[in-house]
């Protein structure tokens, strides 16, 4: 139904534009086809990143022809409700996976609803209502943080600790590079449209975001024919705190990821002279 919006919208923004000596006309239609262009255009984001408390409602996109995986940011599910509707058609299945705690749905072909619903407890104890909406033939991740988890891990462990700022740059680029989520962070998964620096490909995958420093880990590919020798001042301003790169030397095609953690603030990815400030 969008494709037909967005052909619809282009062909009335097109014949508005046409109308060469009236400024309005060609304002509107330069607004319709950028609408066009809005519809038309792909996500820029293929996973779902949510926070939500204690006995919130998740509403999420589960997919209609695969799987899609639920799961919870340093926490486990424990367990699901729902209701089985007794028409094979209408039902859905929950598999929970014992190994990392995540949940897995699956909808079967020809499933009659616009979306599916159900209770999940954590092993923490936290209770969340999923509303997803069912969508898309590629399979979908839902990532879902609650910000809780900080405050009583940091409860946990007494006052906040007392490192230096150096020290809690090192230990933050610890946790991003073991897939943790340090005490007084919050962590989400996030994919950024890329950037190019000479023949490397830079995204960022992922932003650990804390009261006074923020942490962000990036994917660095060489799409070049040569090698490339990977320095901090390459991937990182001057500014930053504490800067680590899994491999230095990256051969054609190859892909690396890169940590760094700067004070909060001005954003350290603004600079011209940062991979992501293009």
């Amino acid at each position: 139904m969008m494709p037909v919006y967005a052909i619809g919208s282009a062909a009335l923004g097109t014949a508005f534009l046409s109308r060469v000596t009236c400024h309005a006309s060609r304002f509107i239609g330069a607004s319709l086809v950028a609408l066009a262009v809005f519809l038309i255009a792909e996500p820029a984001f293929a996973d779902q990143t949510i926070m939500a408390s204690d006995s919130a409602q998740v509403d999420c996109t589960a997919s209609a022809k695969d799987l899609t995986r639920i799961s919870l940011v340093e926490d486990e599910f424990a367990s699901v409700s729902k209701i089985s509707t007794g028409n094979p058609q209408d039902d859905f299945s929950v598999v929970n996976e014992p190994v990392r705690g995540d949940i897995y749905l699956s909808v079967p072909d020809g499933f009659g609803r616009p979306a599916l619903s159900f209770f999940a407890t954590s092993k923490r104890g936290y209770v969340y209502k999923f509303v997803c909406r069912i969508s898309g033939d590629q399979a979908a991740q839902v990532f879902v943080s609650n910000p809780a988890i900080a405050n009583e891990k940091a409860a946990e462990n007494g006052p906040a600790n007392q490192l230096g700022p150096q020290d809690a740059a090192v230990e933050l680029v610890q946790a991003m590079y073991s897939n943790a989520v340090a005490d007084g962070y919050e962590m989400r998964q996030r994919t950024l449209r890329p950037v190019y620096v000479g023949t490397l490909k830079v995204q960022m995958i992922a932003e650990y975001r804390g009261s006074e420093l923020t942490g962000r880990v990036l994917r660095i590919e060489n799409k070049g024919d040569q090698s490339v020798e990977l320095t901090t001042s390459m991937v990182a301003p001057s500014s930053a705190l504490a800067v680590s790169i899994a491999d230095t030397k990256l051969a054609p095609g190859k892909v690396t990821t890169a940590y760094l953690v700067s004070q909060n603030g001005p954003s350290p990815l603004a600079g011209q002279n940062t991979p992501t400030g293009r």
